[in-house]
């Protein structure tokens, strides 16, 4: 009968510990910087600007986007632990700076749209952070496929959000000139 952890470098313990070590860094980091994001850029139905938009028919309540974006940012910052903790792996460098970049993107979208009001902007950057989620997911699959399974919720809602993005560009084409609250005056003469 073998002892455990004999003839291997670590045992199956010192790696889930490494792993929790890891997790305990990313999960918290990515659920700040994504929640700060928003949050500085005071997206959501507060935003006086977004409350004067048409909603789209496919809108959800409010309350979904913080619990959606709260689970996403945590199976995120999951699957980056479990790719980090994969030491010794050739593909890892490379995922760990896809999910750099998609998540840089992700962190850019709500102050471009909430802040900035660019809706177009937005809608091509949201396009542009699937194909960099998507792209990291594969780099992921290489690093380990669990990570890999993690990033798929998130890359569907990824296509939902786009969807919404779009349909907020189609509803209110003259959103990136609204400014709510203007007064007007015509004075007739």
């Amino acid at each position: 009968m073998k002892e455990e952890g004999v003839g291997q470098i670590a045992s199956r313990s010192q790696l889930n510990m490494a792993f929790f070590r890891k997790a305990v860094v990313t999960v918290p980091l990515v659920v700040l910087l994504g929640t700060a994001a928003g949050r500085l850029a005071n997206s959501g139905y507060d935003n006086l600007w977004f409350a004067a938009l048409v909603k789209p028919a496919a809108m959800p309540p409010s309350w979904a986007f913080g619990v959606v974006w709260g689970l996403l940012y945590v199976l995120l910052g999951i699957a980056l632990a479990v790719v980090l903790n994969a030491r010794g792996n050739r593909a890892r460098e490379t995922a760990v700076a896809l999910f750099a970049l998609q998540f840089a993107l992700n962190l850019a979208w709500s102050p471009l749209f909430f802040a900035l009001h660019q809706v177009t902007f937005a809608f091509y950057l949201i396009v542009a952070m699937f194909l960099a989620a998507l792209a990291t997911t594969f780099a992921f699959r290489l690093v380990r496929p669990a990570a890999a399974w993690l990033m798929v919720p998130y890359l569907a809602w990824l296509c939902f959000a786009a969807a919404l993005n779009y349909d907020y560009h189609r509803l209110n084409p003259d959103a990136e000139q609204l400014v709510p609250g203007a007064v007007t005056t015509q004075i007739a003469g």
